[in-house]
Formats: structure tokens, C-alpha cells, sequence
């Protein structure tokens, strides 16, 4: 926490500059680049793989991209969703609770006319699950992995779910994978992620800053 407070209130271009590392000159490609620019700052070390960015210490780092009104401007990917091999599978074990146990969230700023060497990092929030939270994305969950186990996974679409949702997350639509289909058989999909809506980080931001 005393790292990411120290990097509030700098520019993107001042931590790339700092580290030597070249700035994009928009996200369109390198949509990633934000956060594994504070990674470094950080000292992440999980990488792509399936654990928190700080495994050690239990923590995930997620930034969030905020408007002028300090609203995010996207949903939050928090992993890739199992589409095969799911037995055993529960809440309890799953990546997503594993994910989510405790994240450290830092904003920035995420207009795109605001070139990213120019996008200022805010204060940082250390934030946890309330009972209610935790039990409304389980719920969330549980609906998502049955549909799924169902073979229902062509039939998800961004209306299920309150917290949690399930998009497609590939480079482009000609990556796909194996899932489950309606009678049983493997069939070709996109793959997909799980998603935090931008609702539930909006209400994390407003408990962490105002209330």
C-alpha cells in the first residue's frame, strides 16, 4: 500500500519514463500495457498465471480505467472461465473467489482523448468482500458454471449475472476452444472470461471514497 500511495498523483508517462519503458501511443493494441506497467511499480510477480498478481501476500491487482466523473469506463476481467473438465469445480476452489478474496484497486484515468502518457494514477484501495458481496457473486458464479456444465454456453449473454458476467475474451473472433454443447458433444466457442460490471466497481469505489 505505501508503494501504490506513492504512485498516486503521477502520470503514466512518468512511471514509464522512470522505468525506461516505451508508451504507447493509445491502447488500441497494447490494451494491457497500464497494468503491467504498475505490476512492475509494484512488484508483482504472478504474471498470466492462475493466482493473485502478489501470491505471497494474497493480494490481486486490478486497475480501473475512470471517466471525467470518476465512473468506470469498463468492466473488470478477472479470469477465464472453464468451459470443459469442471468436475470438482466449486465456489470454495474456484479461480474467480481466489481472484477476488482481496484486491488492491488503483484508478486511473481512462478517457481516451487523454493521451496514456498524460493519464494521472489515483489512490489506491485495498479492498475485501462484505458476507453480502461474496454471496451475490457466488450466486452469480454457480448460475454462469451451471449454464455452462449445461451446455448452455451459447445461450450467456450479458444480462446473466448481477455482479459477475460472462463475455467472450480472445485476441479476435477466429480463436476458439473446446465447451460442452446442448446434447452432450464437445463444440467449438469463443473462449470467455468472467467479468466484474461496472456497477459493482462503481459501488466499490463509492464505499471506498465516500462512504
Amino acid at each position: 500500500m505505501q508503494r501504490a500511495r506513492a504512485l498516486a498523483g503521477l502520470t503514466l508517462g512518468d512511471l514509464a519514463r522512470a522505468a525506461n519503458i516505451e508508451i504507447p501511443v493509445n491502447f488500441k493494441i497494447q490494451k494491457g500495457w497500464t497494468g503491467q506497467l504498475i505490476e512492475l511499480w509494484l512488484g508483482a510477480s504472478a504474471g498470466s498465471k492462475p493466482e493473485q498478481d502478489f501470491p505471497e501476500l494474497g493480494v490481486e491487482l486490478k486497475t480501473l480505467p475512470l471517466s471525467y466523473d470518476n465512473k468506470p469506463l469498463e468492466t473488470t476481467y478477472v479470469c477465464y472461465a472453464p468451459l470443459t473438465n469442471n468436475t470438482g469445480v466449486n465456489w470454495e476452489n474456484c479461480n474467480v473467489r481466489n481472484k477476488l478474496q482481496c484486491v488492491l484497486w488503483l484508478p486511473v484515468q481512462g478517457e481516451r482523448e487523454i493521451p496514456p502518457s498524460e493519464r494521472i494514477v489515483g489512490s489506491p484501495i485495498l479492498w475485501q468482500p462484505s458476507a453480502q458481496q461474496n454471496a451475490q457473486l457466488q450466486y452469480d458464479w454457480e448460475e454462469l458454471m451451471d449454464m455452462i456444465s449445461l451446455g448452455q454456453v451459447e445461450r450467456i449473454d450479458a444480462t446473466v449475472g448481477s455482479y459477475l458476467q460472462l463475455r467472450p475474451k480472445a485476441a479476435n473472433g477466429a480463436v476458439v476452444t473446446e465447451a460442452i454443447g446442448e446434447d452432450g458433444q464437445f463444440i467449438k466457442t469463443r473462449p470467455r472470461g468472467f467479468y466484474l460490471r461496472k456497477n459493482f466497481t462503481q459501488h466499490i469505489l463509492e464505499s471506498a471514497f465516500v462512504g
